[in-house]
């Protein structure tokens, strides 16, 4: 008897030595958290999921939380998540001029945090940003209508109107800047005219990136601006507004042989306008593959809690306000009917059943 309690007390001890020696558990690493703005755009949903994937391969738990895009909501849960010790925050911003005594915050608390795809404001306590070219979204969206119109070689004069993003979203700026990188000289040379004459952010913008705005300020230009003419071009710069514009042509007549579509553009390749695209509507999209994005994020999340030299690629462009702030940026991709399954399926993505 007392040799086997020799026995079990020596392999005991071998037990906890040996699992003193091992690394640590992955679910040991901590707890990020990681702030998401809403679950009404497939793609924040599907930001959310990779982001748990990509920080669970680097042996990390997530805290998710979607805000419902209610700003209150969304600091709310922030603090909750600093109050609760997580490691760092990774944080998609509803309004990006709002968090910064949250921000404060966690810095008192040690706590580092990732601005995720759209740029925090007026804080120094943002410390890295992972996001795309954003600019250069614009640009695509833009160089499209300029290869579909055929302006460098046609005449014109075409229609056009005008649409962007959210204006508490500091990427909408970057979009809108790029697009008219592109267009304003046709513009300014009366090839491209906007009917409307509704030109600039402050008469562009679609608070909150609600495509039902976007389809009531569409309904207006319409019955406004076109009661004889026709609209050429629609710069959308998101493909839940595009889902809206697309809506009000319909309404007045679009889509029949005598009066096709306008090239409508959009961006993040929603399963929604894909389909649309499929079908002869909207034209173009941008992809911005999200699974890439949330392993930088991811990979900036590990490098700083391990002492590792933190990925970045640009140290110039996104003045917070406070700061330039260094940044990861992702090369975005222009997609149609003809690099569809190329770009979006072959990729993985999506399989060709979910855009049947």
């Amino acid at each position: 008897m007392k040799k086997f309690q020799r026995r079990t007390a020596l392999a005991a001890l071998v037990l906890a030595f040996g699992a003193a020696s091992l690394p640590a558990a992955a679910q040991d690493k901590g707890t990020i958290g990681v702030s998401m703005p809403t679950k009404s755009s497939a793609r924040w949903i599907a930001d959310g999921d990779s982001m748990v994937k990509a920080l669970k391969e680097k042996g990390y738990k997530a805290d998710l939380q979607y805000a419902d895009d209610d700003i209150p909501n969304q600091l709310a849960q922030v603090e909750n998540m600093i109050t609760k010790g997580v490691k760092v925050l990774v944080i998609a911003a509803i309004d990006g001029t709002t968090l910064s005594d949250a921000l404060q915050k966690a810095a008192d608390r040690g706590i580092k945090v990732v601005s995720y795809d759209r740029l925090i404001k007026g804080s120094k306590n943002v410390d890295y940003y992972a996001t795309f070219d954003n600019f250069q979204v614009g640009v695509l969206q833009a160089g499209y209508i300029e290869h579909a119109l055929d302006l460098k070689n046609k005449k014109g004069p075409f229609n056009i109107e005008l649409f962007g993003g959210s204006p508490d979203d500091n990427n909408a700026f970057f979009f809108y800047d790029g697009a008219m990188s592109v267009l304003k000289p046709y513009i300014d040379s009366g090839k491209l005219v906007v009917g409307s004459k509704q030109v600039g952010m402050q008469k562009v913008s679609t608070l909150r990136w609600d495509g039902a705005v976007a389809q009531a300020r569409m309904d207006n230009i319409l019955s406004a601006f076109y009661t004889k003419g026709r609209v050429d071009a629609v710069l959308s710069p998101y493909d839940g507004l595009s889902i809206g514009i697309l809506s009000s042509l319909k309404g007045v007549g679009y889509g029949t042989p005598q009066q096709p579509f306008p090239v409508v553009t959009g961006q993040d390749a929603e399963i929604a306008s894909v389909k649309s695209m499929l079908r002869g509507e909207q034209r173009a999209t941008v992809f911005k593959d999200t699974r890439e994005l949330a392993k930088v994020a991811a990979q900036m999340v590990d490098a700083m809690l391990t002492g590792k030299t933190v990925p970045i690629n640009d140290t110039k462009t996104y003045n917070n306000g406070v700061k330039v702030v260094p940044s990861y940026l992702l090369k975005p991709v222009s997609v149609d009917v003809a690099n569809y399954k190329q770009v979006l399926v072959g990729s993985g993505y999506y399989t060709e059943s979910q855009l049947k």
